[in-house]
């Protein structure tokens, strides 16, 4: 007996019923296969932001800050009361501390309204600039307010220098000259710029000693650091490339990160104890913002150069027709700009037209007009005169395209300064980009007119 075998594919095909919602689907199946496929295939447009600014961001480094600084120790034991601000200036014979054989109070009942006043306001500007990672600052202020109530308490201050002299039966003790007032210490004190070591900018080890917390001193102990001038300096670590960055400046713009404070200083290229290179910055104001802090974040501001950034493979090159100045004329009806293009009709004379004319740039002899205004050949006259000129000389613009509308336009770039991935270019330019505008990241891969989405 002979056993026939079903054909599986075609019964299978036999099963499939046959009708109009089987072939729309069979369409659609095939329809979005295809878009898949050239999607995959397709080169895809990257769009890109413009932005304002620098072209790449400036350096930032953990400075180490070198006074005219001396600490001061007392030479009597007994109970100290703090009355100069802590960060504040002080003239020769101010009074700086008390010291008596039992803490001093201050007799708030005999404040004013007006010391409350003050107190008032002082806490207020404690409190706006309160930094929660600095707690002990917390500290240092309660000290600093007791001082300040014990002064407005009345102790009565003059030219003597006389430690002897008491108030509410607590010896005071005076500043031997002018300078900032700081209540703490660190051992960094006596460092100069030729006693540099990669060790002094290590945080690890780095210690400081609040002496407000002590309430009771003994002869000998430090009380107090006493900043005597205004010019002080901060020191930065320099690599091989910043030393060749920096060797020509002699001054430098700085910017403190602590409160974004900016001012310049003079800068030095100095070789410290252990053979390495610093960069030294002197300044001859503006210490007493930062008199209680050894070291500070700074930005040296030495990319000054700003406009808009834009990728390098956005740029392209596109060519212009060079026209003459003197042939661009005026339309007698709209006053728009533009060239009469000779006209040329056969059984007539000789005539001309008038064409609008978009310029995308001038220099001193020429206006660049876009190609698609005229084409080679194109005679244009000059407006009160015989003369003509044949359109044929082309020039190439650098510029990118615009996407802002969902098609490619051209817009003239003006660079400024460039690095291997992005440059700068000029703002406010005739035709030519703005903050935020939208453009091909890469240039080279559209046309002009060509329909693109964001």
């Amino acid at each position: 007996m002979t056993i026939k075998k079903k054909n599986v594919i075609s019964e299978w095909f036999h099963k499939i019923p046959l009708n109009i919602g089987t072939f729309i689907f069979g369409a659609l199946f095939v329809y979005m296969l295809i878009t898949v496929i050239l999607y995959l295939t397709a080169d895809h447009i990257q769009s890109y932001q413009v932005t304002a600014g620098p072209l790449s961001s400036n350096k930032t480094y953990t400075a180490l800050a070198i006074r005219e600084e001396s600490v001061v120790n007392t030479n009597a034991s007994g109970y100290i009361t703090y009355y100069a601000r802590e960060n504040s200036k002080i003239g020769k014979s101010g009074a700086v501390y008390t010291l008596g054989d039992s803490p001093s109070q201050a007799a708030v009942n005999d404040l004013t309204e007006q010391d409350y006043a003050g107190i008032r306001s002082s806490m207020a500007g404690f409190a706006s600039t309160y930094d929660s990672d600095n707690f002990y600052d917390v500290y240092n202020y309660k000290y600093q307010l007791e001082g300040s109530i014990l002064q407005y308490s009345g102790l009565q201050t003059d030219d003597s220098t006389d430690a002897t002299q008491t108030a509410n039966g607590q010896a005071i003790y005076r500043a031997s000259q002018d300078g900032i007032v700081v209540y703490s210490v660190d051992g960094y004190e006596d460092v100069t710029a030729d006693q540099l070591t990669a060790d002094l900018f290590s945080k690890k080890n780095y210690q400081i000693t609040n002496l407000q917390k002590e309430r009771k001193v003994t002869s000998g102990d430090p009380v107090y650091k006493l900043i005597t001038s205004e010019t002080w300096s901060v020191i930065i670590p320099l690599s091989s490339e910043q030393i060749v960055s920096l060797a020509e400046k002699k001054t430098i713009r700085v910017k403190f990160l602590k409160d974004d404070a900016t001012q310049t200083g003079s800068l030095a290229i100095v070789i410290g104890e252990d053979g390495n290179y610093y960069g030294k910055i002197t300044f001859s104001r503006g210490m007493i913002r930062y008199s209680g802090d050894r070291f500070l974040n700074i930005e040296l501001v030495t990319n000054i150069k700003t406009g808009l950034k834009i990728p390098l493979s956005s740029i392209v090159k596109k060519n212009f027709y060079v026209i003459p100045k003197e042939y661009m004329a005026k339309d007698e009806d709209n006053g728009d700009a533009g060239f009469y293009r000779k006209v040329t009709r056969r059984g007539k004379d000789d005539s001309s037209e008038f064409v609008s004319a978009t310029v995308y740039q001038e220099d001193d002899d020429y206006y660049y007009v876009d190609t698609d205004t005229f084409k080679d050949g194109d005679v244009i006259l000059k407006p009160d005169s015989q003369s003509t000129y044949e359109i044929k000389e082309k020039k190439a613009l650098e510029g990118v395209y615009c996407i802002n509308k969902g098609y490619a336009v051209f817009r003239k770039i003006v660079m400024i300064e460039q690095n291997d991935e992005y440059c700068i270019v000029e703002t406010g330019t005739t035709y030519g980009l703005s903050q935020f505008d939208y453009i091909v990241r890469n240039g080279n891969t559209v046309n002009e007119d060509d329909i693109l989405f964001k």
